[in-house]
């Protein structure tokens, strides 16, 4: 049997010789494996490559501005991964509690820490993600510094003994089998370098929840970890927005059903996309504006461009729940 397949404009022609079942099963399979590769290397990999490029040309000699941007990120970072948790924090009163400020209302001891812990983990990452590869230890040490003054039983360690816990239907990983999953998964990740960066994130966060190591603290420590990663890898941290906690569950719902990560790469990729658009802004020196003020400066649609934002074809970020846009 000889089988020519030809890709050609995105389309795939083939020509084929069938001498027996045999032949034809082979064939499908093989045009099957063209379809899907093409299927998944979609053009938001290049999108990534071309804005990567662009931020590491834009950042030269812009530490400062890097860094302050960094800082500003934290409080969004600590609310959105906060709330997705069920926190009753806003976005304002993440910021006060953070900068020390007194609240107009009542505020539980327990949610205090959480937003005080979790921004030292945030700070925690932004600095040694580049110095130190992660490991179990650095899991355990940066649950630690999550989970003290809140549940200091189980900060800094993983679960054990009776211990079980679950994850909507989902029954996480046995205690005794959590460390030989997650240093299988810590190898799996290493040893997968060479695809994109978008599906090894989101299998390993889905993989990490799917063990949940904790007690408790899975989801903030697992978004942490993306974050950890992707800047060791020399990419730029992400934020999953409390906003799409629907579509967010939704991937988790997807990998326990059928071991797919279709959801979870869509959703990285475009915090990826929001976060490069968002630095290249500041970075190239542009004139920030909201996306509606752009709208009638342009005359066009804002809504329109709403939808063009949420799927990042467009070059607006959102930031302190606000679409924006430069320009």
């Amino acid at each position: 049997m000889r089988l020519f397949t030809i890709v050609h404009n995105n389309r795939v022609k083939y020509q084929q010789v069938i001498h027996n079942i045999h032949d034809y099963n082979l064939i499908k399979h093989e045009l099957f494996c063209i379809i899907y590769l093409m299927s998944t290397t979609p053009t938001v990999y290049k999108k990534i490559q071309a804005l990567r490029e662009r931020y590491y040309a834009a950042k030269t000699g812009q530490d400062s501005l890097l860094q302050m941007m960094s800082e500003s990120e934290v409080s969004e970072q600590v609310y959105n991964s906060n709330a997705i948790e069920n926190s009753t924090l806003s976005l304002e009163d993440t910021e006060r509690i953070l900068l020390q400020l007194d609240l107009d209302r009542f505020i539980s001891e327990r949610e205090m820490f959480e937003a005080r812990n979790l921004a030292r983990v945030v700070e925690y990452r932004n600095t040694v993600a580049k110095e130190r590869e992660l490991d179990m230890d650095t899991m355990l040490l940066l649950h630690k510094m999550l989970m003290t003054n809140i549940r200091d039983d189980i900060a800094g360690r993983f679960r054990e003994g009776d211990e079980w816990v679950r994850v909507g239907s989902h029954i996480a990983t046995a205690p005794e089998k959590i460390i030989p999953e997650l240093e299988q998964l810590l190898t799996n990740y290493y040893a997968k370098n060479t695809l994109h960066i978008i599906k090894r994130i989101a299998h390993f966060h889905l993989q990490f929840e799917s063990i949940h190591p904790f007690v408790d603290g899975n989801g903030r420590i697992g978004r942490v970890l993306n974050n950890y990663l992707l800047v060791r890898e020399g990419y730029v941290p992400i934020n999953i927005r409390f906003i799409d906690r629907t579509k967010y569950y939704e991937a988790f719902q997807e990998f326990d059903k059928n071991q797919t990560t279709k959801h979870m790469e869509e959703i990285v990729g475009r915090a990826l996309t929001n976060s490069y658009h968002k630095r290249l802004a500041y970075l190239e020196r542009r004139e920030i504006i909201t996306l509606s003020q752009y709208a009638k400066t342009e005359k066009l649609s804002h809504s329109n461009l709403l939808n063009k934002a949420k799927r990042q074809t467009i070059e607006a970020f959102f930031e302190k729940g606000v679409w924006k846009i430069g320009v």
